[in-house]
């Protein structure tokens, strides 16, 4: 029946104060938009206090307050889930929060993980700090040697974890290689597919259990709206050591009378379970819906953009690598790169559209930094922004932006230098961007004096992978 031909209710006389706050809305009635609605609610009515029992008790799953769940929110998990193939997935307010509660879930005071060196920076701050404080014992490695990863692990160890690509220098992870070292140490892979998005990679086809966004970056796509979501792949059994994932198979004080596994196992996933109703819940880095409805509406076009972001990076990147002025470009697309052939397994669709170049060191590090900032001063086009995977191209210098928190060495080990320019391509006309990339280095050809190659850093080598 049309709503406009119901007779209406009647209702109890309202005063002037009752009516303008209640008049005219029907908790009961959904509306049948053709796209997501902005459930702009703290809160949600229950249709009985035995309802509100069930839902607080999960026994059944529903709306109750707008930290830990909320509709918009939920058909945002529901389509990262679908594009990663995963089961079920948590949004939360930003990547950060993402990796936090992911690993969270996974590891507590006297566990371990297993992280690639080559991380974003807050990431790192995150894992070396933050993790210390709570008691998670944390070993980098070198992403791209199998043996390192497989000797990091320990009997305490809950979790491997990288990212697809890399921030900024867009190392590709021999991904199969490290689902390997954690299929044997028997424990879940979690891998940060911010840059390569599900359009470029599906993690999951490789071997990875878990995959955590960023969503403010590319799924978003404009600059926006802060996001983060973790998806569970559904590939790794926690029943099957039981005794290791005790906050999983063990009884659960927030579901009565039995555990996560036994609630959510059947029909759900009882990891995204225990990330919304413990960490989220109880740490509050909540999804707000409005951000949840710009990150749909960018998801919407999400391949069309990627496929142009993709392709305008790579005909930047090989402008770059012919320049006099530029010593390295750290791109995988490029059949010079350490990463050409990973990126042609596991990238078929495309490459990073993130990725960075080094211009030649002068030697001393304060006159670097005069040299990067004086290059990124010329620039017009591309925009001087701590972001990627915006609609805009922008640029960082990661070693006194991103980085900044690294020591020497681990910058070192990053492959970071001083001279190390960040980009991250957007969807202008890429003939626009390269005039002003090759605007802003021709006068760094007069500043610079180019070290004799015997003196230039190598290009790092993938560490031998035939024992795999």
């Amino acid at each position: 029946m049309d709503r406009m031909s119901e007779t209406p209710r009647p209702t109890a006389p309202r005063s002037f104060a009752t009516a303008q706050v209640q008049a005219g809305y029907d908790a009961g009635i959904a509306e049948n938009t053709a796209v997501p609605t902005i459930h702009q609610s703290n809160a949600f009515e229950f249709r009985s206090l035995s309802d509100a029992r069930d839902l607080f008790a999960l026994r059944r799953d529903g709306n109750i307050y707008s930290r830990a769940a909320n509709p918009t929110v939920l058909v945002f998990e529901k389509r990262v889930a679908e594009l990663e193939g995963g089961i079920g997935a948590a949004g939360v307010a930003s990547g950060q929060a993402a990796v936090a509660v992911a690993l969270l879930a996974l590891a507590k005071h006297g566990e371990h993980i297993v992280a690639a060196r080559q991380l974003y920076g807050g990431t790192v701050d995150l894992l070396q700090d933050t993790f210390a404080d709570w008691g998670i014992e944390v070993t980098f490695v070198d992403q791209d040697d199998p043996q390192a990863w497989a000797a990091a692990v320990r009997p305490t160890t809950r979790a491997l974890f990288a990212e697809s690509i890399s921030n900024p220098i867009a190392q590709v992870l021999d991904l199969g290689a490290v689902a390997a070292v954690a299929r044997r140490a028997g424990v879940p892979l979690v891998i940060d597919n911010t840059v390569a998005t599900p359009y470029l990679q599906r993690a999951k086809d490789f071997g990875a259990d878990i995959v955590v966004h960023s969503a403010t970056k590319f799924l978003g796509g404009h600059g926006t709206s802060l996001g983060g979501v973790v998806v569970d792949l559904g590939t790794f059994d926690f029943t099957a050591e039981p005794e290791r994932w005790p906050q999983l198979t063990q009884t659960y004080k927030r579901v009565p009378d039995g555990s996560l596994v036994e609630r959510f196992g059947a029909n759900g996933s009882p990891y995204i379970a225990l990330v919304k109703t413990k960490y989220v819940h109880d740490l509050g880095p909540s999804l707000s819906a409005f951000n949840a409805f710009q990150l749909l509406q960018g998801i919407e076009t999400l391949d069309l953009r990627v496929a142009r972001h993709t392709a305008n990076a790579l005909e930047v990147a090989r402008f770059l690598a012919e320049h006099p002025a530029v010593a390295r470009v750290h791109h995988p697309g490029l059949e010079t790169s350490p990463w050409h052939a990973n990126a042609q397994q596991y990238l078929p669709l495309g490459v990073s559209a993130v990725f960075a170049f080094d211009l030649y060191p002068t030697g001393d590090a304060a006159a670097d930094f005069e040299l990067v900032e004086s290059f990124i001063a010329r620039l017009q086009v591309v925009k001087l922004v701590a972001n990627i995977g915006d609609a805009r191209s922008l640029v960082a210098h990661p070693a006194s932006m991103t980085h900044s928190h690294l020591s020497p060495s681990q910058l070192a080990e990053a492959h970071i230098s001083s001279t190390t320019v960040r980009l991250s391509i957007g969807l202008e006309d890429p003939r626009d961007v390269i005039d002003d990339l090759a605007r802003a280095l021709e006068p760094v050809l007069a500043q610079q004096s180019p070290a004799p190659a015997a003196e230039q850093a190598d290009e790092p080598q993938l560490a031998d992978s035939s024992s795999r």
